[in-house]
């Protein structure tokens, strides 16, 4: 096990939430994001978290990558594991070239030697089929190609283990396939990966394990064919549109 997650609990305020709609609660309330969430991750293991917008998947990647805190709970990270986040809006610098993306964190926090860096990240970029564009801007990309770099970036710190938040979510249907082409040929690096994905057909095809979360809860959990095939209503519901072709 490379990374634990104990009784994880997180609320927000409510005003942070009336921007999505959210108006049916009293002065001083909270919204309850996670209630108590419990999993664990082993080295070389592919998650995939899938459920309903809202039902805390996102919040409970950001508090597993220290962007958020949890109200309470642990997170224990084996001795000496290293993480990567890809974002779902790729998050490169606008005013830095693909190569300089890729290889200032190695060299600003890794303190890797500048040269050996940008070596690494040429690499990164030639496995994500971006290696003649070292030189360009993120501007000059499609979004597909942006999200590739993002990943070649988390890739450059050599992580054991990479998060991705819904990395195609804000993709057009057509650059979809070759941002998840890319993360399933990640497989064979055999890097832990946890992923909170809207893509089923991806979730069941790439995942050692899949965790339905909804309204805070994990509500289902297994290999791809007993959460697909679960007998647990909820579940039937969520996948339903899915199995009839209707998602």
């Amino acid at each position: 096990m490379i990374l634990e997650l104990k009784n994880i609990k997180k609320a927000f305020p409510y005003r942070n939430c009336e921007e999505k709609g959210i108006t049916d609660h009293k002065d001083g309330d909270v919204n309850q994001v996670l209630k108590d969430i419990s999993i664990s991750v082993d080295a070389g293991e592919i998650v995939s978290i899938i459920g309903p917008s809202g039902s805390g998947k996102s919040t409970l990647l950001r508090c597993a990558t220290g962007l958020e805190t949890p109200d309470s709970g642990e997170i224990i990270y084996a001795d000496g594991v290293k993480f990567g986040l890809v974002f779902q809006n790729f998050n490169l610098f606008p005013h830095m070239s693909v190569l300089d993306n890729v290889s200032d964190a190695p060299i600003r926090v890794a303190k890797k030697d500048k040269k050996a860096a940008r070596q690494e990240a040429l690499k990164w970029l030639d496995k994500m089929g971006l290696g003649d564009r070292g030189a360009a801007y993120p501007c000059e990309l499609s979004g597909g190609q942006q999200q590739r770099v993002a990943i070649a970036r988390a890739l450059a710190m050599d992580p054991e283990i990479l998060f991705f938040d819904e990395p195609t979510s804000a993709l057009d249907p057509e650059l979809t396939g070759e941002v998840l082409k890319v993360i399933k040929s990640l497989a064979d690096l055999h890097i832990a990966m946890v992923i909170v994905t809207h893509e089923m057909a991806f979730a069941q095809d790439i995942s050692d394990r899949v965790i339905f979360m909804d309204g805070g809860l994990i509500v289902d959990e297994g290999t791809p064919g007993e959460v697909f095939e679960s007998a647990n209503p909820r579940t039937q519901a969520f996948l339903g549109r899915y199995k009839s072709g209707n998602w």
